[in-house]
């Protein structure tokens, strides 16, 4: 597995353990790990159940994180899915905006002839 691009603050809970406090940016790399590749669907959506199980959320914002992870954790569900637009509002709420950049492959184009 690729190393992933976020790192969450750790707090201690009431039991003494440790737990994960995550914040906008988490989930947002987190997004982009996925819109790059650089993570599976399978993995965003475990990341995303595995922390509405045991991560605290900024208090700040905690209502879009809560909202936007759990969206994320049903990310494999037909029903539910998950498209390009979905992770424009998800960043959009999390105050990061998208931008694409498309590029031609220079080994298709002689193929492509």
């Amino acid at each position: 597995m690729k190393p992933n691009l976020w790192m969450c603050e750790l707090n201690l809970n009431v039991e003494g353990m440790k737990a994960m406090k995550i914040s906008r940016k988490d989930v947002a790399m987190k997004i982009a790990d996925y819109l790059h590749h650089h993570i599976t669907l399978v993995e965003l959506v475990d990341w995303a159940e595995s922390m509405m199980m045991e991560a605290d959320f900024e208090d700040q914002d905690f209502e879009t994180l809560r909202d936007i992870i759990s969206r994320l954790g049903l990310a494999d569900v037909k029903a539910f899915g998950m498209t390009w637009e979905d992770s424009e509002v998800f960043l959009s709420r999390l105050g990061y905006h998208t931008h694409i950049t498309v590029t031609e492959n220079s080994g298709m184009v002689g193929a492509e002839s």
